[in-house]
């Protein structure tokens, strides 16, 4: 298997990635709160390493001391630096995904509409941004990339958050909240890349702002609110 062109980068402490202790593809079985724990030091440890330095730069032993733990947990864990990588963008983007059903889910718990959902979605995707800069980075990169080592798993992982999208999109559709004229797939990543890429601008070169000066100017933008000219 290939390994992705290295992206340095400055990062900031992020919290643990890793959301379940369920087994995935590549991992050794027998899942359990402490093997959960450790999988997540390990994630926390690979992310930040790879964003400062590069896949190709980073060794297993880097990631073990990182991660405070022997060489041989890794290999325990995951199979190769590859599959740990792999797996990471998969956990990585499961969380983000879940972080935005989670937002649409409340607003809908509360009666809004699909649209103050969406909104909602935009805000949960920047606090996921916040907490995980480096993932995000990571993620960016890959999207970007025209000869992709794990191709198939970065368009899973993106399916997997765009899905999310897209069915509160064509939620408001179904409502008439939005217009039927709409390209549902095309607006969804147009979305999802909007937050992706001001986050990506606030974290790097715009970090005085505070979540909530981008969400309000992002959700200007979603509610149509940029004109200075008003029907």
């Amino acid at each position: 298997m290939g390994t992705p062109a290295d992206t340095p980068a400055r990062t900031r402490a992020e919290h643990p990635l890793g959301h379940g202790d369920g087994a995935t593809a590549g991992a050794a079985p027998g899942p359990g709160p402490r093997r959960g724990a450790t999988r997540r030091k390990l994630f926390d440890a690979a992310v930040t390493l790879i964003a400062e330095q590069g896949f190709s730069s980073t060794t297993v032993d880097e990631i073990a001391d990182r991660a405070g733990v022997a060489k041989g947990t890794v290999y325990y864990n995951f199979a190769s630096k590859n599959v740990l990588y792999e797996e990471l963008l998969r956990d990585g983007i499961e969380l983000l995904a879940a972080s935005l059903q989670e937002a649409a889910d409340q607003v809908a718990r509360r009666g809004g509409t699909r649209v103050d959902a969406l909104d909602a979605m935009i805000r949960a995707g920047l606090d996921f941004i916040a907490h995980y800069p480096s993932l995000t980075q990571l993620y960016v990169a890959e999207l970007w990339r025209t000869n992709r080592a794990w191709q198939s798993t970065v368009t899973s992982v993106r399916g997997r958050a765009i899905t999310v999208v897209e069915t509160v999109l064509r939620d408001a559709v179904a409502a008439g909240e939005l217009s039927e004229e709409i390209d549902i797939s095309l607006t969804a990543s147009a979305l999802l890349g909007m937050v992706l890429v001001a986050a990506l601008d606030w974290r790097s070169f715009q970090p005085h702002r505070s979540v909530e000066d981008v969400h309000a100017s992002l959700s200007r933008l979603l509610q149509g609110r940029v004109s200075a000219h008003r029907p």
